[in-house]
């Protein structure tokens, strides 16, 4: 294959575009992965990478994602979040919980940053704000103090 080694932002990124094809676009999972890895040009193990991110946050989604997302998203359910940030806070949880060796803190300041590039200007802060709370949650010795601004 032409492609080159895309990095896990890439990844990410691509996943994401595919998360949210599903999501707005009622595409089936494998028709908007495929689609997306048309255009995207990965090496192998990077597009499956990509599959594998997808497939995980939709399998767990109703059952482990959604209802921690609601959780720590006090006064917002999961239909009025913006698509991104509901997708982007779905693949983020579903990395964290699901591949311990990709540190959390790349994987929250890699889904803050998409958040800024794809929805809106407060996306970044409550991405970020969910995330921390359930890092702190899952890593209570290891997580971050809360943002105090």
């Amino acid at each position: 294959m032409n492609g080159k080694p895309a990095g896990r932002r890439a990844v990410r990124e691509w996943a994401l575009r595919a998360l949210y094809q599903i999501d707005l676009g009622g595409k089936p999972v494998e028709e908007a992965v495929e689609e997306v890895l048309s255009v995207a040009a990965l090496e192998p193990d990077d597009a499956n990478a990509v599959r594998e991110l997808v497939s995980g946050a939709i399998r767990t989604q109703h059952t482990e994602l959604d209802p921690l997302i609601e959780q720590f998203a006090r006064g917002w359910t999961i239909d009025r979040m913006a698509v991104i940030d509901r997708n982007l806070l779905r693949l983020a949880i579903y990395e964290l919980r699901h591949h311990p060796e990709q540190p959390y803190k790349v994987v929250i300041n890699d889904a803050i940053e998409l958040a800024k590039k794809y929805s809106t200007a407060e996306s970044g802060r409550f991405v970020n704000g969910i995330l921390g709370a359930i890092v702190r949650q899952m890593y209570p010795d290891d997580a971050p103090p809360r943002d105090t601004d």
